[in-house]
């Protein structure tokens, strides 16, 4: 798993494998070489050692074995229709969230986050969201989050990352009393403006109850 975790950022050689593991060398070869034969690592032309594409398949299947993402996907396509912008959908992992399914703005400048991506929770709405953020927190975009029960949405601008803007809603559990993802909607600062809630918070956040109502059934 460190060789994989490793591998995640980008593609290494032998040596700066060692260097991002701690491995020996003859420890970090073997095992990479143990991964490739199982095809969750690949060699590239210059012989770096890759990601390999069972992982591709591996992800797949991870995410469909999460409830939520088939759940999600008729109101995460209306809220892209809606919007035209970047949707996700964000659930926690340790200390960070990670997307777990993604669909892209038709526009040619557009906020791109790929499934499987970790992103920090302390940045950004979706962050926000899926830490419990209450009405007294300030965002980027000086607008306050509102997550009491009912159609809730915390908006962020330039927070994450410069020139991009976000709204985020939070999903609860069948009790209705957990957030367990957060669904999201970016774009550029541009098109979506440093106040991005007042035009988006209110879809978004039906998109959030419209996928708690695709859980209960």
């Amino acid at each position: 798993m460190a060789i994989i975790s490793a591998l995640r950022r980008e593609p290494m050689q032998l040596q700066e494998l060692v260097g991002a593991t701690g491995f020996s060398r003859a420890t970090a070869h073997r095992l990479a070489v143990a991964l490739e034969s199982h095809g969750l690592v690949r060699r590239t032309v210059s012989g770096q050692f890759a990601l390999g594409v069972d992982l591709i398949a591996l992800g797949r299947s991870a995410g469909e074995q999460y409830p939520i993402t088939e759940a999600a996907e008729g109101p995460m396509s209306r809220l892209r229709d809606a919007t035209g912008e970047s949707v996700q959908l964000y659930v926690m992992d340790g200390e960070n969230r990670v997307c777990i399914a993604a669909l892209e703005s038709p526009h040619g400048l557009r906020t791109i986050v790929a499934v499987g991506e970790m992103l920090p929770v302390d940045k950004g709405s979706a962050g926000r969201v899926l830490r419990g953020a209450s009405s007294a927190d300030r965002h980027g975009d000086g607008q306050d989050g509102h997550l009491t029960k009912g159609d809730t949405w915390v908006a962020s601008a330039g927070e994450r990352e410069p020139g991009v803007a976000s709204v985020s809603a939070p999903v609860h559990d069948l009790d209705d009393s957990t957030v367990i993802a957060a669904v999201s909607v970016s774009g550029p600062i541009d098109r979506m403006g440093m106040s991005p809630g007042d035009s988006h918070g209110a879809v978004v956040a039906k998109a959030a109850r419209e996928i708690e109502v695709a859980l209960r059934r």
